[in-house]
C-alpha cells in the first residue's frame, strides 16, 4: 500500500470554497480511481493536504495520468484559491491499525 500526500497553501479567505471543492470535486474523481482505497482531506498549519492510500504504486502513479485527474487539477488550478507552496509525497505504508468501528 502507497499513501500519496499532497499539500498546499490556501487562500484562507477562500477556504471554504477549497472545502467545498475537495468533497464535490476532488472526492468522486479519487473513488473513480481503479487502486485508490481511502481519501482524508486534512487541515495543515499553512493550508490543506489530501491524504490518498493506494492499493500499489503502479496505481497511485497511474493517477498522473488520468484524464479525470488531469481535468480535476486544471479546474482547481482555475479556481485561483491554491498558494505555495505545494509538494507531493509518496510513502510505503509498513503497518496499518483501524479501530474497529471505522471498517
Amino acid at each position: 500500500m502507497i499513501a500519496r500526500i499532497w499539500r498546499t497553501g490556501v487562500d484562507e479567505s477562500r477556504g471554504e470554497e477549497y472545502d467545498a471543492f475537495a468533497v464535490e470535486r476532488s472526492l468522486p474523481m479519487f473513488r473513480r480511481r481503479p487502486g485508490c482505497r481511502a481519501v482524508f482531506f486534512v487541515r495543515t498549519k499553512d493550508g490543506r493536504a489530501a491524504i490518498t492510500f493506494w492499493q500499489d504504486l503502479a496505481a497511485a502513479e497511474a493517477l498522473l495520468s488520468s484524464k479525470d485527474y488531469l481535468e480535476t487539477v486544471d479546474a482547481i488550478l482555475a479556481a485561483g484559491f491554491l498558494r505555495p507552496p505545494q509538494s507531493v509525497e509518496l510513502l510505503p505504508v509498513d503497518q496499518l491499525w483501524l479501530a474497529p468501528d471505522l471498517v
